[in-house]
Protein backbone atom coordinates (compact mmCIF):
# COMPACT_ATOMS: atom_id res chain seq x y z
CA UNK A 1 0.00 0.00 0.00
CA UNK A 2 1.47 3.34 -0.98
CA UNK A 3 0.44 6.25 2.03
CA UNK A 4 1.72 8.53 -0.11
CA UNK A 5 -0.69 8.29 -2.64
CA UNK A 6 -3.34 7.98 0.18
CA UNK A 7 -2.82 11.50 2.02
CA UNK A 8 -1.95 13.37 -1.44
CA UNK A 9 -4.26 11.11 -3.78
CA UNK A 10 -2.98 10.55 -7.28
CA UNK A 11 -3.69 8.57 -10.45
CA UNK A 12 -4.32 4.97 -9.05
CA UNK A 13 -7.40 3.83 -7.59
CA UNK A 14 -8.72 4.24 -4.39
CA UNK A 15 -7.54 1.33 -1.79
CA UNK A 16 -8.62 0.92 1.76
CA UNK A 17 -6.50 1.48 4.11
CA UNK A 18 -7.14 -1.08 6.63
CA UNK A 19 -8.49 -4.14 4.55
CA UNK A 20 -11.56 -6.24 5.91
CA UNK A 21 -11.17 -9.35 7.73
CA UNK A 22 -10.94 -12.35 5.47
CA UNK A 23 -13.79 -15.19 7.05
CA UNK A 24 -12.31 -18.25 8.30
CA UNK A 25 -13.38 -21.99 7.66
CA UNK A 26 -15.28 -23.48 4.69
CA UNK A 27 -17.54 -22.22 2.49
CA UNK A 28 -21.18 -22.76 2.16
CA UNK A 29 -20.60 -23.56 -1.26
CA UNK A 30 -17.66 -26.06 -1.67
CA UNK A 31 -15.44 -28.43 0.31
CA UNK A 32 -12.23 -27.51 -1.14
CA UNK A 33 -11.88 -23.97 0.96
CA UNK A 34 -10.12 -25.98 4.17
CA UNK A 35 -6.97 -27.83 3.32
CA UNK A 36 -6.40 -30.96 5.70
CA UNK A 37 -2.87 -31.65 6.44
CA UNK A 38 -2.46 -35.36 6.17
CA UNK A 39 -0.14 -36.89 8.98
CA UNK A 40 1.47 -39.69 6.57
CA UNK A 41 1.83 -40.02 3.39
CA UNK A 42 -0.74 -42.59 1.82
CA UNK A 43 0.76 -46.11 1.58
CA UNK A 44 -1.87 -47.20 -1.19
CA UNK A 45 -4.48 -46.90 -3.17
CA UNK A 46 -7.59 -47.02 -1.33
CA UNK A 47 -10.09 -46.21 -3.75
CA UNK A 48 -9.66 -49.90 -5.07
CA UNK A 49 -10.37 -51.55 -1.96
CA UNK A 50 -12.80 -54.23 -2.90
CA UNK A 51 -10.34 -55.32 -5.87
CA UNK A 52 -7.01 -56.69 -6.36
CA UNK A 53 -4.94 -55.97 -9.23
CA UNK A 54 -2.87 -58.32 -10.19
CA UNK A 55 0.45 -58.58 -12.66
CA UNK A 56 1.18 -61.55 -14.36
CA UNK A 57 -1.14 -64.02 -13.10
CA UNK A 58 -2.29 -66.50 -15.58
CA UNK A 59 -4.93 -68.87 -15.02
CA UNK A 60 -7.13 -71.69 -17.26
CA UNK A 61 -10.48 -71.24 -18.07
CA UNK A 62 -12.47 -73.61 -19.39
CA UNK A 63 -15.27 -72.86 -22.07
CA UNK A 64 -17.42 -75.58 -23.83
CA UNK A 65 -15.34 -78.58 -22.66
CA UNK A 66 -11.87 -76.23 -24.00
CA UNK A 67 -9.15 -74.95 -21.82
CA UNK A 68 -7.64 -71.68 -22.42
CA UNK A 69 -4.71 -69.73 -20.72
CA UNK A 70 -5.65 -66.13 -19.93
CA UNK A 71 -4.19 -63.40 -18.16
CA UNK A 72 -5.99 -62.59 -15.32
CA UNK A 73 -5.96 -58.74 -14.61
CA UNK A 74 -8.03 -58.40 -11.26
CA UNK A 75 -10.29 -60.51 -8.64
CA UNK A 76 -12.98 -58.89 -6.37
CA UNK A 77 -15.49 -61.01 -4.09
CA UNK A 78 -18.21 -61.05 -6.54
CA UNK A 79 -16.08 -61.48 -10.58
CA UNK A 80 -12.69 -61.24 -12.24
CA UNK A 81 -11.64 -59.75 -15.24
CA UNK A 82 -9.41 -61.70 -17.24
CA UNK A 83 -7.84 -60.70 -21.18
CA UNK A 84 -7.19 -64.11 -23.69
CA UNK A 85 -8.03 -65.09 -27.18
CA UNK A 86 -11.15 -66.05 -25.86
CA UNK A 87 -14.39 -66.44 -28.46
CA UNK A 88 -17.13 -65.57 -25.74
CA UNK A 89 -20.49 -64.66 -25.95
CA UNK A 90 -22.41 -62.52 -23.42
CA UNK A 91 -24.10 -64.94 -20.51
CA UNK A 92 -22.06 -67.80 -21.28
CA UNK A 93 -21.21 -70.04 -19.24
CA UNK A 94 -17.30 -70.69 -18.07
CA UNK A 95 -15.27 -71.79 -15.46
CA UNK A 96 -11.99 -70.12 -13.59
CA UNK A 97 -9.22 -72.08 -12.23
CA UNK A 98 -7.36 -70.49 -9.59
CA UNK A 99 -5.31 -73.51 -8.56
CA UNK A 100 -6.65 -77.10 -6.38
CA UNK A 101 -9.22 -77.34 -5.12
CA UNK A 102 -10.07 -73.51 -7.14
CA UNK A 103 -12.62 -74.44 -9.59
CA UNK A 104 -15.43 -72.02 -9.63
CA UNK A 105 -18.33 -70.96 -11.86
CA UNK A 106 -18.86 -67.54 -13.58
CA UNK A 107 -20.97 -66.01 -16.28
CA UNK A 108 -19.61 -63.49 -18.70
CA UNK A 109 -21.09 -60.24 -17.75
CA UNK A 110 -19.55 -57.80 -20.41
CA UNK A 111 -16.73 -57.87 -23.13
CA UNK A 112 -14.63 -55.55 -24.46
CA UNK A 113 -11.79 -56.66 -27.30
CA UNK A 114 -9.88 -59.29 -25.90
CA UNK A 115 -11.09 -58.57 -22.56
CA UNK A 116 -14.16 -59.92 -20.59
CA UNK A 117 -15.36 -59.93 -17.09
CA UNK A 118 -16.83 -62.91 -15.12
CA UNK A 119 -19.65 -63.11 -12.56
CA UNK A 120 -19.17 -65.84 -10.04
CA UNK A 121 -21.40 -67.90 -9.10
CA UNK A 122 -23.05 -67.06 -5.85
CA UNK A 123 -23.72 -70.63 -4.08
CA UNK A 124 -21.60 -72.71 -2.23
CA UNK A 125 -20.48 -75.40 -4.84
CA UNK A 126 -20.40 -79.28 -3.08
CA UNK A 127 -17.54 -81.49 -4.70
CA UNK A 128 -19.17 -84.67 -4.33
CA UNK A 129 -21.04 -87.48 -5.51
CA UNK A 130 -24.72 -86.57 -6.43
CA UNK A 131 -25.79 -89.07 -3.53
CA UNK A 132 -24.04 -87.38 -1.64
CA UNK A 133 -25.10 -83.92 -2.16
CA UNK A 134 -28.33 -85.48 -1.87
CA UNK A 135 -28.25 -86.57 1.65
CA UNK A 136 -26.42 -83.05 2.76
CA UNK A 137 -29.24 -80.94 0.55
CA UNK A 138 -31.94 -82.98 2.91
CA UNK A 139 -30.14 -82.64 6.19
CA UNK A 140 -29.76 -79.17 5.74
CA UNK A 141 -33.62 -78.40 5.43
CA UNK A 142 -34.34 -80.64 7.72
CA UNK A 143 -32.53 -78.98 10.36
CA UNK A 144 -32.05 -75.04 9.19
CA UNK A 145 -35.63 -74.67 7.41
CA UNK A 146 -38.07 -77.31 8.70
CA UNK A 147 -41.15 -74.86 7.86
CA UNK A 148 -40.18 -74.97 4.30
CA UNK A 149 -43.91 -74.44 2.16
CA UNK A 150 -43.96 -75.07 -1.56
CA UNK A 151 -44.50 -72.02 -3.52
CA UNK A 152 -47.93 -71.52 -4.71
CA UNK A 153 -48.59 -72.87 -8.06
CA UNK A 154 -45.46 -75.54 -7.19
CA UNK A 155 -47.21 -78.85 -7.33
CA UNK A 156 -45.51 -82.66 -7.61
CA UNK A 157 -46.91 -83.02 -10.82
CA UNK A 158 -44.88 -80.29 -12.02
CA UNK A 159 -41.44 -81.85 -11.41
CA UNK A 160 -42.35 -85.69 -12.25
CA UNK A 161 -42.77 -83.85 -15.87
CA UNK A 162 -39.36 -82.90 -15.47
CA UNK A 163 -37.09 -84.85 -18.47
CA UNK A 164 -34.29 -87.10 -15.92
CA UNK A 165 -31.61 -85.44 -17.82
CA UNK A 166 -32.16 -82.00 -16.43
CA UNK A 167 -32.76 -83.63 -13.08
CA UNK A 168 -29.85 -82.10 -10.87
CA UNK A 169 -28.73 -79.20 -13.36
CA UNK A 170 -31.27 -76.58 -11.52
CA UNK A 171 -28.70 -75.12 -8.88
CA UNK A 172 -29.47 -75.06 -5.44
CA UNK A 173 -29.38 -71.56 -3.35
CA UNK A 174 -27.00 -72.35 -0.07
CA UNK A 175 -23.72 -70.27 0.59
CA UNK A 176 -21.96 -71.37 3.48
CA UNK A 177 -19.64 -69.44 5.68
CA UNK A 178 -17.40 -70.17 8.21
CA UNK A 179 -14.11 -68.30 10.70
CA UNK A 180 -10.39 -68.86 9.76
CA UNK A 181 -8.04 -68.95 12.39
CA UNK A 182 -4.68 -68.34 12.65
CA UNK A 183 -2.15 -67.13 14.67
CA UNK A 184 -4.74 -66.07 17.31
CA UNK A 185 -6.72 -63.90 14.77
CA UNK A 186 -10.03 -64.97 12.98
CA UNK A 187 -11.58 -63.30 9.68
CA UNK A 188 -15.26 -64.26 8.77
CA UNK A 189 -15.43 -66.47 5.30
CA UNK A 190 -17.16 -67.57 2.31
CA UNK A 191 -17.08 -71.04 1.37
CA UNK A 192 -17.00 -70.90 -2.89
CA UNK A 193 -16.31 -74.56 -2.98
CA UNK A 194 -15.59 -77.71 -0.65
CA UNK A 195 -14.86 -81.12 -0.93
CA UNK A 196 -13.32 -83.79 1.40
CA UNK A 197 -10.14 -83.27 0.18
CA UNK A 198 -10.26 -79.19 0.33
CA UNK A 199 -12.06 -75.83 -0.44
CA UNK A 200 -11.90 -72.40 -1.82
CA UNK A 201 -12.43 -69.52 0.09
CA UNK A 202 -13.03 -65.83 0.15
CA UNK A 203 -11.05 -63.97 2.80
CA UNK A 204 -10.76 -60.19 2.84
CA UNK A 205 -7.28 -60.60 4.40
CA UNK A 206 -5.90 -63.95 3.39
CA UNK A 207 -2.76 -65.73 5.19
CA UNK A 208 0.35 -66.33 3.63
CA UNK A 209 0.81 -69.73 1.49
CA UNK A 210 2.01 -72.30 3.52
CA UNK A 211 0.23 -71.14 6.54
CA UNK A 212 -1.52 -73.60 8.43
CA UNK A 213 -4.95 -72.12 9.57
CA UNK A 214 -8.00 -73.78 11.04
CA UNK A 215 -11.08 -73.64 9.14
CA UNK A 216 -14.13 -73.79 11.89
CA UNK A 217 -17.62 -74.36 9.90
CA UNK A 218 -19.95 -75.01 13.04
CA UNK A 219 -19.19 -76.97 16.20
CA UNK A 220 -18.91 -80.10 15.06
CA UNK A 221 -16.21 -79.20 12.32
CA UNK A 222 -12.96 -77.34 12.77
CA UNK A 223 -10.68 -77.98 9.59
CA UNK A 224 -6.81 -77.89 10.03
CA UNK A 225 -5.41 -77.27 6.79
CA UNK A 226 -2.84 -75.89 4.77
CA UNK A 227 -2.95 -72.65 2.63
CA UNK A 228 -1.65 -73.93 -1.13
CA UNK A 229 -2.07 -71.04 -2.94
CA UNK A 230 -3.93 -67.21 -2.27
CA UNK A 231 -4.94 -64.98 -5.60
CA UNK A 232 -6.70 -61.77 -4.27
CA UNK A 233 -9.25 -62.56 -2.03
CA UNK A 234 -9.41 -65.88 -2.98
CA UNK A 235 -7.55 -69.06 -1.60
CA UNK A 236 -7.36 -72.65 -1.85
CA UNK A 237 -6.68 -74.96 1.60
CA UNK A 238 -5.71 -78.44 1.14
CA UNK A 239 -7.33 -80.19 4.57
CA UNK A 240 -4.92 -82.41 6.88
CA UNK A 241 -7.54 -85.32 7.78
CA UNK A 242 -10.36 -86.08 4.96
CA UNK A 243 -13.79 -83.98 5.66
CA UNK A 244 -16.73 -85.76 6.07
CA UNK A 245 -19.59 -83.55 4.24
CA UNK A 246 -22.22 -84.23 5.73
CA UNK A 247 -20.95 -82.31 8.88
CA UNK A 248 -22.26 -79.50 6.94
CA UNK A 249 -25.63 -80.07 7.67
CA UNK A 250 -25.03 -78.39 10.93
CA UNK A 251 -24.49 -75.11 9.72
CA UNK A 252 -27.04 -73.04 8.80
CA UNK A 253 -26.36 -71.47 5.18
CA UNK A 254 -27.71 -68.33 3.36
CA UNK A 255 -30.11 -68.05 0.80
CA UNK A 256 -28.96 -66.57 -2.72
CA UNK A 257 -32.40 -65.31 -4.88
CA UNK A 258 -33.90 -67.79 -7.22
CA UNK A 259 -33.13 -65.76 -10.02
CA UNK A 260 -30.59 -63.16 -10.86
CA UNK A 261 -32.25 -60.17 -11.84
CA UNK A 262 -30.53 -57.74 -14.06
CA UNK A 263 -30.22 -53.96 -12.81
CA UNK A 264 -32.06 -51.11 -14.25
CA UNK A 265 -28.38 -49.37 -15.81
CA UNK A 266 -27.89 -53.10 -17.65
CA UNK A 267 -31.79 -53.76 -18.62
CA UNK A 268 -31.23 -54.34 -22.27
CA UNK A 269 -34.97 -55.77 -23.11
CA UNK A 270 -37.54 -57.42 -21.78
CA UNK A 271 -38.03 -60.57 -19.54
CA UNK A 272 -35.42 -62.94 -17.97
CA UNK A 273 -33.69 -64.28 -20.97
CA UNK A 274 -30.39 -61.83 -20.78
CA UNK A 275 -30.18 -63.37 -17.37
CA UNK A 276 -26.76 -65.61 -16.74
CA UNK A 277 -28.41 -67.90 -14.65
CA UNK A 278 -31.90 -68.10 -15.66
CA UNK A 279 -33.01 -70.42 -17.38
CA UNK A 280 -29.77 -72.15 -17.85
CA UNK A 281 -28.46 -71.51 -14.52
CA UNK A 282 -31.76 -71.16 -12.78
CA UNK A 283 -31.45 -71.45 -9.02
CA UNK A 284 -33.77 -73.86 -7.26
CA UNK A 285 -35.88 -72.08 -4.72
CA UNK A 286 -36.24 -74.21 -1.11
CA UNK A 287 -39.06 -75.68 -1.74
CA UNK A 288 -38.09 -76.81 -4.99
CA UNK A 289 -35.00 -78.03 -3.26
CA UNK A 290 -37.69 -80.03 -1.15
CA UNK A 291 -39.55 -81.51 -4.04
CA UNK A 292 -36.72 -82.59 -6.20
CA UNK A 293 -35.02 -84.59 -2.99
CA UNK A 294 -38.65 -86.12 -2.73
CA UNK A 295 -38.06 -87.40 -6.39
CA UNK A 296 -34.41 -88.03 -5.48
CA UNK A 297 -35.52 -90.65 -2.55
CA UNK A 298 -38.25 -92.60 -4.29
CA UNK A 299 -35.76 -93.13 -7.29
Amino acid sequence: MNIRSKVYGGSKPEEPILRGKQPKGAKSDTLQSVSVAREESRRGNSRSADRHRLSEEHVRVTHAGVSHEVQLINLSGGGAMVCGALDVQLWDRVELYLGEHGMIECAVRWLRGDRFGLEFAHETRLDCSSDEAANVLRDVIARSFPDIRFDEGNSAPAAETRSNEHRGESRHPLIWSGVLHLDNQSANVRVRNISSAGAMIECSAPPHVGAEPILELNDKAALSATVQWVVGDQLGLHFHRPFDMQLLSRSKPQVAPAKWVRPAYLAMGSGDSDSPWDPNWRRMTMSEISEELEGFLKR
